[in-house]
Parts: structure tokens; C-alpha cells; sequence
């Protein structure tokens, strides 16, 4: 950098494409870095106060220097500005806000300012470097990169890209994986950041796109678009499972990714160290999803609670292990890969439970309703789990049971009403005992026993109520109570009040 005054003109330019071919940036990038650099000696020399400019023509490498003076209304600043009056002797046609330009004769670089023009021009290519890196690696989140390890520190492995360096964390790598400086390695782009130290690149082994990604290198099908991948589940090093979709009839996608006798699929477990994959066909049916995910435990019944996002599965007694897993294992990757909740019960759980709500069930109609077991019994087995049920379904679905008729229907809806009747009249006698203000119980929606629930939470008034968020009314008065929807309705209902004193 020294020697910058000293150089022949075209020989600046010449240095300008070296650097720029060296640092794979652009060449107006550092010629733009070295007029800085002259422009910040030009300053030093003449005086830090003036607006000095330098500028290097593109075609020859010509160096000009000049003062730039501002003109202005009013001068705030007498080193780059005047006033429109003092310029016209200089320049009759000038106008505010246009620039003097003064040329400036060339600078002899001295030692300081030379050291100093160097630090900005390497600061300056450095750091359009780190853009170029940015912009290049910006657009590859999400994509398989291979690298060198550069070294190790830490645990933390720097990986040497090609064109910039990327960190592969501690906690990024598959146990017990471990990597010395030369190897080569394999990794998933996840995340580029711009950092005050420049970008980042963060690449990860461990990533559930990972084990897809390497699938769709190893399988035409998915590169094709032919097999599609709907889901992944991981636990790095030790077990994953994927599920697999195919648009073409024809192609078995769990076939394919297994590929002639495990190829494919085995290219894929030695990349990740050993960890067992298991390939399921996706199903569009939950429930038969979820059995394929469980594989290979065999499961012999479903049953789904939609609202909950839970799901029941019923296995056999001598497959619970194999469902479960060692630790817990097969049911987890099978939740992460359909997004289930997955409870497992063996058959004789299930039968057990089974045997306790209907017997449960049963007592609750022959108290409520006064009937024998057998009539109890009945309204069970059709699928009746309430009094309410009971009180106000048609009557003709209680008729048309086996046995029944239609004064037994009556009958029965006669001593429902009544039940539920004297169980609200019981229940307004507690609010009212508890100091519940009547004013609650006229909110729509709001049942007596529900008003018991809030009163012995402390909520009496439609104050306390309107201070309630609708996932905590949620919360007191029970899931199944009411919907998130029909919660905020009832809390906007006791606000109201607020409002009309407002206006």
C-alpha cells in the first residue's frame, strides 16, 4: 500500500481486479475501498474539517482529489459551506445546494498515511467479503453443503466451505460422532445470520431435513417429485422414521427409498452413524397413519379424540414393549411424526376401562332416572354417556332401542327433565349461598353448575368474571364445558356493563 502514489495508473486498476479475483468480490467494490482510503490521507493533509473527495476513473486509473464546498442559504459550517452570494463571484450560474469542486494536487504518501490507507482498504474488502458471503449463502438455507473440517474448538467443529466458513455446533453433531481437522463432512444449511463479526453460517447433522435431504440424493423418485417426503422424525444416532408418499400408483414409494436390497436406505443409515430408519407409508387417514407409524408393533384398535389432538391406541399385551419402545422411543418419533398425542393401552387395559365407564355409566342413569339395571344397562350400550343426552335427544331415538317404545321413551325423558331440574334448582341455592351475584347467573351460557364451579374459584361478580381471560374460564370450568369461542362470548357478556358506563 505504500507505493500507491508511486504506481503507474494502469497498474492501480491492475491491483484492483487482483484483489477482486482474490477475494471473489467486485472489482468497483475495492476500487470504491481505495478512494476511502486516499480520500481519508487527502483528509489528514488538508484538514479533517473539509469535505475532501477522491475519485479514481475506471479506464485509465487517474487519481483526482477535490474540496467540495456546498452552497447554501444559511452557512452552518464555514469549512464545506458558503452562501449562494459568495459563489456567485466564482461561479455566476450556481445554485443551492450545488458543489464547488476545488482540485486538489496529488498526495505523497507518507508512512502513517499509507499504514492508515492500507487498514481501510483491508477493512473495506473484508468487509465486502462478509456481504458476498451473506448474499451467497443467504439463498442456500435449507440445502445439504459438504466441507473440511478446519478445526475443532470445543467440541464446536469449523467447517471450511470453499468460499467461507460455517460452524457445525456441539449440539448440532450426532452423538458420540466425532471429527478431526481435514476430515471431510456432510452437513444441513439451517440458518445464515448477519453477526457483528460478520455472517454466520450454522450447519446441522442432527436436523430432521437432514435425513430427508439425503434421502433426496440417494432416491431419484424424490428428487423427481415422483416419491414425496411427508414427514421426519429423528433421534440422532439412534433411531428415525420417515414417511413417504407416492404420486405415481405404480411406484411403491416405501420400496423405493428402501432401494435393491437396502442400498439405498443403507447409504443413507452409514452417512448418519448407524441409526436405524424406519420407512412408513404416509396415509392421508389418521388413524391408519398412525398405526404405519408405530410399526412394528401391531395395533388392533383406534380411537380419536379430534378436539384434544389425542389419540387412543389399543395393542395387544404382548406387543406394549414393542410400541412403546426402549425408553419410550417408538411411541415419541411416532407422536413427533404424526403430531398426535399417542396414548398406548394393552387390550386388557382397555377392557378394564371399559368394564368401569359402563359400570359407572350405568349407576349414574339408575340414580338420575330411577330405572332398573337392565333399562341402565341398555341406554349405555347405545352409546347414551348423560342425563342431558337422555332429556333432550328425540324421543324417537330412545323408542326405536330394543325393548323400548314410546311411553317408555316419555317416561323417561319425563324424570330426565325433572332430574336436571331439581340438580339446577340445587345448584342456584349454592350461588346464591355462595354470594354469587344474580347478575351472573342472567349471562347466557352460563349453567348453575358452572356459576358453583366460578363461585368456589371467588369469581362473583361480572367484574371478577370480565378480569378472566377465556383460556382461564376454560381452565376452571373444565375442557369439555365449552368452547374457546363460546368462553370469550360469555367474558365480553359480563364487559358489557363497562362499556355502557363508559358512555
Amino acid at each position: 500500500m505504500e507505493r500507491i502514489a508511486a504506481l503507474p495508473r494502469p497498474e492501480l486498476l491492475q491491483v484492483a481486479d487482483a484483489v477482486a479475483r482474490d477475494k471473489g468480490i467486485d472489482r468497483d467494490e475495492v476500487l470504491e475501498a481505495m478512494e476511502q482510503a486516499i480520500q481519508k490521507a487527502g483528509r489528514s493533509k488538508y484538514g479533517h474539517e473539509h469535505d475532501i473527495r477522491a475519485h479514481i476513473d475506471r479506464k485509465t486509473g487517474e487519481i483526482q482529489l477535490a474540496r467540495y464546498i456546498e452552497v447554501v442559504e444559511e452557512v452552518e459550517n464555514e469549512a464545506t459551506q458558503q452562501t449562494l452570494k459568495q459563489v456567485l463571484k466564482k461561479k455566476p450560474d450556481a445554485a443551492i445546494g450545488d458543489f464547488l469542486v476545488d482540485p486538489l494536487p496529488p498526495i505523497d504518501f507518507g508512512r502513517i498515511a499509507a499504514q492508515t490507507a492500507k487498514q481501510v482498504i483491508v477493512q473495506k474488502v473484508r468487509d465486502a467479503e462478509r456481504q458476498r458471503q451473506f448474499n451467497e449463502y443467504k439463498d442456500r438455507v435449507g440445502e445439504i453443503s459438504n466441507g473440511l473440517v478446519k478445526r475443532v474448538e470445543f467440541g464446536n467443529v469449523i467447517v471450511d466451505l470453499g468460499r467461507a466458513e460455517a460452524l457445525l455446533r456441539r449440539d448440532e453433531l450426532i452423538p458420540r460422532e466425532t471429527f478431526r481437522t481435514g476430515d471431510r463432512v456432510r452437513a444441513y444449511i439451517y440458518d445464515v445470520r448477519q453477526e457483528p463479526r460478520g455472517p454466520q453460517i450454522f450447519l446441522s447433522r442432527t436436523h430432521p431435513i437432514f435425513m430427508a435431504k439425503l434421502f433426496a440424493q440417494e432416491v431419484p423418485e424424490i428428487y423427481d417429485g415422483i416419491i414425496e417426503i411427508k414427514a421426519v422424525a429423528r433421534d440422532p444416532g439412534s433411531r428415525a422414521k420417515i414417511a413417504v408418499l407416492s404420486h405415481d400408483s405404480s411406484i411403491d414409494p416405501v420400496g423405493a427409498c428402501v432401494g435393491m436390497r437396502g442400498s439405498r436406505v443403507q447409504a443413507v443409515v452409514a452417512e448418519l452413524q448407524g441409526e436405524k430408519i424406519d420407512i412408513i407409508q404416509w396415509s392421508p387417514d389418521v388413524a391408519t397413519f398412525v398405526v404405519n407409524g408405530l410399526a412394528p408393533a401391531e395395533v388392533t384398535k383406534v380411537v380419536l379424540d379430534e378436539e384434544a389432538g389425542r389419540i387412543e391406541v389399543v395393542v395387544p399385551d404382548d406387543q406394549l414393549s414393542l410400541a412403546i419402545g426402549r425408553r419410550g422411543q417408538n411411541v415419541r418419533l411416532a407422536s413427533q411424526l404424526t403430531q398426535w398425542n399417542i396414548d398406548i393401552l394393552t387390550e386388557a387395559e382397555e377392557s378394564e376401562r371399559r368394564t368401569e365407564e359402563f359400570r359407572s355409566r350405568s349407576n349414574m342413569f339408575i340414580q338420575a332416572l330411577d330405572v332398573d339395571d337392565v333399562i341402565a344397562h341398555l341406554l349405555v350400550t347405545e352409546g347414551f354417556s348423560s342425563v342431558e343426552e337422555v332429556a333432550y335427544v328425540p324421543a324417537e331415538d330412545i323408542a326405536d332401542i330394543e325393548g323400548f317404545d314410546e311411553n317408555v321413551a316419555e317416561e323417561l325423558q319425563t324424570r330426565a327433565r325433572n332430574f336436571l331440574a331439581e340438580q339446577d334448582e340445587r345448584y342456584d341455592q349454592m350461588r346464591k349461598d355462595m354470594g354469587v351475584a344474580d347478575e351472573m347467573a342472567a349471562i347466557e351460557g352460563l349453567a348453575p353448575s358452572m356459576l358453583v364451579k366460578l363461585g368456589d374459584k371467588g369469581i362473583k361478580t361480572l367484574d371478577d368474571l370480565g378480569d378472566l381471560a377465556g383460556d382461564e374460564l376454560i381452565d376452571i370450568l373444565g375442557k369439555d364445558a365449552m368452547s374457546e369461542d363460546e368462553a370469550n362470548a360469555v367474558i365480553m357478556a359480563a364487559r358489557a356493563h363497562w362499556f355502557e358506563e363508559g358512555k
